[in-house]
């Protein structure tokens, strides 16, 4: 029995005016994995993300969701369809508390699930010590907790999240990747773009590497955690 396609992208094209930044990838995540895109800065990683969730438009292809074809569906439309985006760089509300900011990934549900924002505090426990706190005085590592919780309060079928780790210090990366893999665990289908590949490897069922726009190489984690290749060009020598 082969796994259900939760995503499916077929031969995507995205250009910026004369500028190509996605040329021809084709990728799919299957209902509960955890996907990672790797790739150098440039390489057309959140772009590709940009565009699965909405926020920009492909020249050629198609993009297929839980059976939807949402190629040409604005963002504000697929997220009620079960797909929410954690962008890279957080952007919290910083005038509104952690609570209200959590309340506001809520937005296309009838009324607020009280039961996963219990369940966010419990796997990020520092939202809860600053529930009331302004986020705009939360530091970096906590304004990303607060980004990904806000992304799961709307129980999204599919979490995407674009460089949760970036520019954090090791004790916090590891704080981001043990609550991604507690999301997984929960049964949220994840698709995550990370320049801490091997973190993201040792996370992932499976990954795809980016480069200029085109996908070089694809596998199991395992595999691309082995391959001299990957581990040349991203991991640098294997510990």
């Amino acid at each position: 029995m082969s796994a259900e396609k939760l995503l499916e992208v077929n031969n995507l094209h995205v250009s910026y005016g004369a500028i190509k930044a996605i040329k021809g990838i084709s990728l799919h995540v299957n209902r509960g994995e955890v996907v990672t895109i790797l790739g150098a800065n440039g390489a057309g990683k959140t772009t590709t993300l940009r565009t699965i969730s909405g926020l920009l438009k492909s020249n050629e292809g198609s993009i297929i969701f839980d059976g939807k074809d949402i190629t040409k569906t604005p963002a504000h439309d697929i997220v009620p369809l079960g797909m929410s985006h954690s962008p890279e760089g957080r952007r919290v509300f910083g005038t509104l508390s952690v609570e209200e900011n959590l309340m506001m990934g809520s937005f296309t549900l009838k009324k607020p699930d009280l039961k996963t924002l219990e369940w966010i505090y419990e796997i990020l426990p520092r939202l809860k010590e600053r529930e009331k706190q302004l986020a705009g005085t939360l530091s970096g590592g906590e304004q990303q907790m607060l980004a990904i919780g806000r992304a799961i309060m709307s129980n999204p079928k599919l979490l995407i999240l674009d460089e949760p780790s970036l520019g954090l210090a090791p004790v916090l990366v590891k704080v981001i990747f043990k609550a991604v893999k507690d999301i997984a665990d929960r049964g949220v289908t994840v698709l995550l773009v990370e320049q801490n590949a091997r973190a993201a490897l040792k996370l992932a069922d499976r990954g795809y590497v980016l480069e200029l726009g085109k996908i070089t190489h694809e596998g199991s984690s395992e595999e691309l955690l082995n391959s001299k290749t990957i581990q040349e060009a991203y991991l640098g020598k294997k510990s």
